[in-house]
């Protein structure tokens, strides 16, 4: 069997999809990855701040709908950019969820170039009138299980 080499779009969604399990919001695990010149540059999920309880250990914080406990992961990956000294602008993000207005306007603020996501979760015409107002290309990832199922023959061949 010959080896396939996995695309980079699904290598760094892959890590968002991992990325998202260490979030403390599980009203919506997400993660995201920003990456330039196909190296990531810092990460996120959804969490609540730095030294405050998480919804996991005290519940939801909630708000018209909405838990403001947490810092989305959009948010999280650009603030850890801005405490390490590193440039987002021209970056890529791959999020596992389609971000949310407030996320779309701090991603076009900081001047990354292209979203990627997975899944469709609740996207905001606002945030949809913005990206296309100001041309921000967006993909839709769509996973591919073969490179995980290849990982996981290759893992488990020694053992047999």
């Amino acid at each position: 069997m010959t080896h396939q080499r996995i695309p980079w779009s699904q290598y760094f969604m892959m890590q968002a999809l991992v990325i998202a399990q260490r979030s403390t919001c599980d009203r919506a695990l997400v993660g995201s990855v920003l990456v330039k010149e196909d190296r990531m540059i810092a990460s996120g999920y959804n969490g609540s701040a730095k030294g405050q309880p998480h919804c996991d250990d005290v519940g939801h914080q909630m708000v018209d709908g909405h838990c403001v406990r947490t810092i989305h992961s959009e948010i999280n990956a650009l603030l850890q950019c801005a405490t390490n000294g590193i440039v987002a602008k021209d970056a890529e993000i791959y999020v596992t969820h389609f971000p949310c207005y407030n996320c779309t306007k701090a991603l076009i603020q900081a001047g990354v170039r292209k979203i990627n996501y997975v899944y469709d979760y609740h996207a905001n015409p606002l945030a949809l009138e913005l990206i296309e107002h100001v041309k921000l290309p967006v993909e839709k990832v769509a996973l591919d299980p073969t490179y995980l199922r290849e990982l996981l023959q290759e893992l488990t061949r020694g053992e047999q």
